[in-house]
């Protein structure tokens, strides 16, 4: 909750700033490594705004009705940064801002740890639902086509490239921090020696007892 708190607070500050000093722009990636972060914070119309905050409130319930652990939200923060690397694969996005992406890696985060063995039924089918329609959304917005598209509905071209690096980025820091759990848990622990550990190699020799003279 406090990550999805941090986020909207940062896409409303990032209204009133310029765009140019926290947008992603690769050519800067490394000098002005902030944008990292700040790229998820910078949409480019009210609409644009409004569709990912909604989207944001919605994640942000599923967590909580779903109990999500902590190490989900460390998870979708490890994706956050990692989001953007993805979009260094495509040097036809000169520039890129919107949270959507995030939202992406969040909704994959979710869909594993729902589907942890030890959930119930019901919350497992509730994970291959999300995973599923996640999945089939990618495909059918064509990620691999143009960087920009323009979609109806929309006042703005869209990113569909960068909701593909998100749920990459998320499905793999999910992935890490629940089997890097996993061995934690099951490794062997080893048990103490007990104080009489080799005790016959360690305790004195006793001498036999000297009958008193007569």
């Amino acid at each position: 909750m406090a990550l999805a708190a941090l986020l909207a607070a940062g896409c409303l500050a990032a209204t009133k700033l310029p765009t140019a000093w926290l947008d992603w722009q690769p050519a800067l990636a490394w000098t002005q490594p902030w944008r990292w972060w700040t790229a998820a914070w910078v949409h480019w119309s009210k609409l644009h705004l409004a569709a990912n905050l909604a989207g944001l409130m919605l994640l942000a319930a599923l967590g909580l009705l779903a109990r999500l652990p902590r190490r989900a939200a460390w998870a979708w923060a490890l994706a956050w940064p990692l989001t953007q690397l993805g979009l260094a694969l495509r040097p036809d996005l000169p520039r890129f801002g919107g949270l959507s992406g995030v939202l992406h890696a969040g909704v994959a985060v979710a869909a594993l740890h729902l589907l942890w063995p030890t959930r119930k039924p019901r919350q497992r089918w509730i994970g291959a639902a999300l995973l599923l329609g996640l999945a089939l959304k990618l495909v059918l917005e064509t990620p691999w086509g143009p960087a920009l598209q323009m979609r109806s509905g929309w006042d703005i071209a869209i990113v569909p490239w960068s909701h593909l690096s998100g749920t990459v980025a998320g499905l793999l820091t999910s992935l890490s921090m629940m089997f890097g759990r996993r061995r934690h848990v099951s490794a062997p622990t080893q048990t103490a020696a007990t104080p009489d550990t080799h005790a016959a190699d360690t305790a004195p020799a006793r001498r036999p007892p000297v009958n008193p003279r007569p």
